[in-house]
């Protein structure tokens, strides 16, 4: 029961984590229409500005800047790069994203080498917040957590209950009709780039310290935040949230299960045609949970191919 509980938090924390990620790709592509590939490279960003930050401002106030700088990047892209493509449609966009990926991993590997940088979590809170069957549970975990949950209540409440919100909103559905009351919708856009970026870029900075900062840490994650998105739907800011606890609560539980899927057929009565098969039917769970997630994926594709809580077709 105990190890129960942990990997349910665990997963739970995972899925925040996806969130704090995907939710700027939601943002953008809600608002934008553009499918942003170098968003997870905004998310290494973050972790390795608050990393440059940490030793001169402290932890805290690099959490606050790392993600400012972010937005300034993402704020660039978008005024000088996608801006100039969008007029081409998505696939200009697609692969201006797509090589901007790669030039920021290799610019981090220029100047921070091709291996993980020291930064770490301060030691005030590299401390237990409570004990689950005689394991240590870390309170940054749950950190991360309130941080995830914070972001989502913030953007939900602007998006749906200020005048910022609805300005961008109507300059999504109605451009026209936006400029024509006098809004700059360019400039609208742009600031909702900026603040997709700024979202990724904290999600970095607070999950570098935890996890491993490294140049390959958006490649790591950047496949997984796509599903998502795909999963809770595109543009659907509640469907990223449905989707990321899902799939971090799904992939934590299969890592605990040490049996195969033949002992799931067995369940059923049909273990002994599971055994014969051999194959797949004798890996175990754990073994597969890094391919769940793209198995929920097909799954939603087949069934609902707008998502949980996308549009239907």
């Amino acid at each position: 029961m105990d190890q129960f509980l942990v990997s349910l938090m665990n997963g739970l924390v995972y899925g925040l984590l996806l969130f704090m990620v995907s939710a700027g790709l939601t943002l953008i592509f809600g608002m934008m229409g553009v499918l942003n590939f170098a968003h997870a490279s905004f998310y290494m960003l973050g972790a390795y500005f608050a990393y440059m930050l940490q030793g001169a401002i402290g932890f805290w106030a690099a959490l606050v800047v790392s993600p400012v700088l972010v937005a300034v990047v993402g704020v660039v892209v978008e005024r000088f790069f996608l801006r100039r493509v969008h007029r081409y449609g998505h696939a200009h966009e697609l692969l201006v994203t797509f090589g901007l990926s790669f030039i920021i991993a290799e610019s981090i590997k220029l100047f921070f080498g091709n291996y993980p940088v020291d930064y770490r979590i301060p030691a005030a809170l590299d401390i237990p917040a409570f004990s689950v069957g005689g394991a240590q549970y870390p309170t940054y975990r749950l950190l991360m957590g309130g941080i995830a949950i914070a972001m989502f209540v913030v953007i939900y409440l602007l998006l749906t209950r200020t005048r910022v919100g609805i300005v961008v909103r109507s300059a999504i559905y109605k451009p026209r009709m936006a400029e024509a009351l006098g809004h700059n919708v360019p400039l609208v856009f742009m600031g909702v780039f900026g603040v997709g970026a700024a979202l990724a870029g904290l999600a970095g900075a607070v999950a570098g310290a935890f996890y491993t900062t490294n140049p390959n840490m958006a490649l790591e994650l950047g496949v997984m935040v796509f599903v998502v998105v795909v999963v809770g739907g595109l543009g659907s800011l509640e469907g990223a949230m449905l989707a990321s606890l899902l799939i971090g609560v799904i992939t934590s539980l299969a890592v605990s299960v040490d049996r195969s899927l033949a002992d799931l057929f067995a369940l059923v009565g049909a273990g002994d045609w599971a055994r014969s098969v051999g194959g797949l039917m004798t890996l175990k769970i754990s073994s597969l949970s890094a391919t769940i997630p793209f198995a929920l994926m097909l799954l939603i594709l087949l069934v609902r191919p707008g998502g949980l809580m996308g549009e239907k077709d």
